[in-house]
């Protein structure tokens, strides 16, 4: 029988960072696109005797990353699609890190061979007083889902 005298709750989605490359890039307020799915493919012999399709794995396949963050003078983002604009193939690996409320490390969705494939500035008006975003898009190959070690329990 399972015990039921520890309580065991989710974690929140609001304690999180951004790695690439094993280092966290910035604190970014929005981070969704960890998604990955397939399609399904149809298959018959001529000989099956139930009159049914057979469904059958096919191509895997990621959706882009999408990160927002407030704009601060650390241009690395830029500087990255940069080199991406001029064709350098400039492919890296990194990880969105789902932290606890006392900022350890949880679990993390690894993704590879990713690229800023779009990078949008900031809407910006007169009237308004919120802060100036910027959005980037992550097209990868793979993704990938790990827990960390349970970490030790807040005293």
């Amino acid at each position: 029988m399972a015990a039921t005298d520890k309580r065991i709750d989710p974690f929140r989605g609001f304690n999180f960072l951004l790695e690439i490359d094993g280092l966290p890039v910035a604190a970014f307020s929005e981070v969704s696109g960890l998604t990955a799915d397939g399609d399904a493919t149809d298959y018959r012999e001529g000989t099956d005797r139930v009159n049914l399709v057979r469904k059958l794995p096919g191509l895997r396949k990621v959706v882009p990353i999408v990160a927002m963050r407030g704009y601060t003078q650390n241009d690395t983002l830029w500087n990255w699609y940069d080199k991406i604009l001029r064709g350098v193939d400039d492919r890296r690996n990194g990880s969105v890190v789902l932290r606890n409320e006392a900022h350890q490390a949880v679990m993390r969705w690894n993704f590879s061979n990713a690229f800023i494939n779009k990078i949008e500035g900031p809407a910006l008006k007169a009237s308004d007083n919120a802060v100036a975003v910027e959005r980037i898009e992550l097209v990868h190959e793979q993704l990938g889902m790990e827990l960390e070690p349970t970490p030790a329990p807040i005293n």
